[in-house]
């Protein structure tokens, strides 16, 4: 079907942009014969060496040493080593490549309660230098976890860039984790030192993390030092009564020492952060991602993709846990100012980011797709109060953003902006497939492949396709992979979970369409795929047909063994004043027919107060299938609401009797 671009970049922007000024720098260093996007993106995975040796000369990495060579094979076919030869440091890679001035803003914070923090440049070098002093002085030193439940604010991000001045391992928990669900992750990596916040305010209510603190670190039988982060109670010290080894973030960030900073100097490879998998189907995964491959592959992503700048005021709304906190962290590096923002989302009747766009003249903005859906179904249109002329980009992830939410985006945001939906994942701790300066938005599809990363879509035999859906795969090595999973020495769990499908072929576990312009469009997680009568149909296919109904707040789709088949059981919530009823479900079963395929209609459309989501805000699909099914969820603590399990358990309209 033809689609019409939703954007065009002017020959203004394609001029301007930094992925220009690339091309250019690598086709005159290489001799390259190319002149449009398919093939320099073609030479970028056919010569992976040369083309991240390229990016490493362009952006002009702070190393003590680069060497000459780019990748070393291993017994693994698909794992190589990058820039064996090099030592680097990423702290100073994001303090000091950039050049940025002492006094420009670094970094600015914003909370729900009216909170505001800006550290300049020069506060946030000092800070991290005071912070890691603390560190080494607390016998923290290479190799230790440091633990945080911290929220978004500026402690966070001087404490993780502290953490990796001195080769430490940073591991994030977000606040609003139960203690069990903390525990079955820091408890896998045995933290030295935690941070540690008294509570977090959102919605409108302060929460208390005393006891839950108490709870994780009675349980961390590994930590020497607790830091405690003190926010919203501050005369408020339960939480130390039983734990030893405390001091406030005040007295931690003092010191007497005015030496400058020492970086010193790590291998490639060596561990900067240990996220966690959200723990749906099972424990937790600890996953080690290493230094230069982070920075690396988010310099690539912010300044080519992104034309992230020196000067640039990156936003993005994630929590500490979320691997988006480490991509909008990432951004100092290319001399970004980061703002983030603590609380609920929904505040000032769905009107704080733009507040926050208007008033600090935002040039990328990052939002969850769920957040513009739900700008949409409430029918907000930010123009007629709010001034966002200051915005570049908008990036939506977390979930599949539809058609019509791209059309909204345009309709009400603004014209003159790229939207970049982009995917990737906290297995990679960046992307796959994400945005570009210089190419078209279409609704519906990621403009393009991410530059070195040989994406492709399998068919079910296992072959290369475009125009029908199938799994999305990287055929060759980037260097943003992981570099192992914690406590799995001889990587079976790590060759398992990406390689067992296709031996050689990364493969994600996400179900995808290339189309013919070699965009992409993500259908939701393979796992998840529904098969009536043994059809793949993606989850997110029906998710966004749904957005057709403002009076649907939101949705599950799942598929229910039925008659030597698979029938799909779509489960609804409706928005407050709005009730769910045979006119509605005929609606849906029309508008599904229509405009997905009569084999989108649901055998059983249900309606339910809520339905389940992670702490990331991914919807739970597995878990109600689970429920649904009579079967045990894995590891319940993965998720944000579990009590709403209850409501689809032995519901007698999903009888199989």
């Amino acid at each position: 079907m033809f689609k019409k671009p939703l954007w065009l970049p002017t020959q203004e922007h394609i001029e301007s942009a930094q992925l220009t000024q690339f091309a250019r720098y690598a086709i005159e260093k290489n001799g390259l014969n190319v002149n449009n996007w398919a093939d320099f993106y073609q030479w970028s995975i056919d010569r992976i060496d040369q083309f991240w040796s390229t990016v490493w000369d362009f952006f002009q990495i702070l190393a003590a040493q680069r060497g000459d060579e780019v990748t070393r094979s291993t017994s693994h076919d698909f794992i190589l080593r990058w820039f064996p030869e090099s030592q680097l440091n990423y702290a100073q890679n994001l303090l000091y490549r950039a050049d940025c001035a002492d006094e420009d803003i670094a970094l600015g914070f914003y909370s729900e309660n009216g909170e505001k923090i800006f550290l300049s440049w020069r506060e946030l070098r000092d800070q991290v230098r005071v912070c890691a002093d603390s560190m080494k002085a607390a016998g923290v030193g290479k190799g230790d976890r440091v633990a945080s439940i911290l929220t978004a604010r500026p402690e966070a991000t001087v404490a993780f860039l502290a953490t990796a001045s001195i080769g430490a391992i940073w591991c994030a928990c977000s606040p609003e984790f139960g203690a069990k669900a903390m525990l079955d992750r820091l408890g896998q990596v045995s933290p030295k030192l935690i941070f540690l916040i008294d509570g977090y305010h959102y919605n409108g209510k302060n929460y208390d993390c005393s006891d839950k603190g108490s709870q994780l670190v009675n349980g961390l039988t590994s930590l020497e030092k607790v830091v405690y982060v003190k926010t919203i109670f501050s005369n408020h010290n339960d939480c130390l009564v039983s734990l030893n080894d405390v001091v406030d973030w005040s007295d931690w960030m003092t010191s007497s020492s005015d030496d400058p900073v020492f970086f010193e100097q790590f291998p490639f490879e060596h561990p900067l952060t240990i996220v966690f998998t959200s723990g749906t189907t099972g424990e937790p995964k600890c996953i080690v991602h290493s230094a230069g491959g982070i920075l690396l592959q988010h310099l690539k992503e912010h300044v080519l993709h992104a034309d992230i700048v020196k000067g640039s005021r990156v936003f993005y709304y994630t929590t500490c846990s979320w691997m988006m906190w480490n991509w909008l962290v990432g951004s100092l590096a290319a001399g970004a100012t980061t703002y983030s923002y603590d609380g609920y989302p929904f505040a000032e009747k769905n009107r704080v980011f733009f507040r926050l766009i208007t008033d600090e003249k935002f040039t990328h903005v990052g939002l969850s797709a769920k957040w513009i859906h739900h700008c949409a179904a409430e029918n907000i249109k930010p123009l007629k109060k709010h001034d966002l002329s200051s915005v570049r980009f908008f990036f939506s992830t977390g979930s599949v953003l539809s058609p019509d939410g791209f059309r909204y985006v345009y309709e009400n945001f603004k014209r003159d902006v790229c939207l970049g939906s982009i995917s990737g994942g906290t297995d990679i701790l960046s992307c796959f497939v994400l945005s570009n300066p210089i190419l078209p938005v279409f609704p519906g599809e990621i403009q393009c492949a991410g530059l070195g990363m040989s994406v492709q879509v399998f068919d079910d035999a296992s072959l290369p396709c475009t125009g029908i859906p199938g799994e999305l795969v990287c055929t060759k090595p980037f260097p943003s992979m992981p570099v192992g999973f914690w406590g799995d020495e001889d990587n079976e769990r790590y060759y398992k979970t990406y390689f067992e499908r296709y031996p050689g072929v990364w493969c994600h576990g996400d179900y995808c369409e290339k189309t013919e312009r070699s965009t992409f469009i993500i259908l939701g997680r393979s796992d998840a795929t529904l098969k009536p009568s043994g059809v793949r149909i993606g989850t997110a296919e029906i998710y966004n047909c749904l957005h057709h109904f403002p009076a649907i707040a939101s949705a599950v789709a799942i598929g229910q063994p039925w008659k030597n088949d698979e029938r799909i059981v779509l489960f609804v919530k409706m928005q407050d004043g709005f009730e769910f009823d045979e006119q509605m479900s005929s609606k849906i079963r029309s508008h599904l027919a229509t405009h997905a395929s009569p084999r989108h209609v649901p055998a059983k459309i249900l309606s339910v107060p809520d339905v389940p989501r992670t702490h990331n805000s991914k919807l739970a699909e597995l878990a109600v299938r689970a429920v649904v099914l009579g079967d045990e969820v894995p590891n319940i603590d993965a998720l944000d609401n579990p009590e709403v399990l209850e409501v689809f358990k032995g519901l007698e309209e999903l009888s199989v009797d």
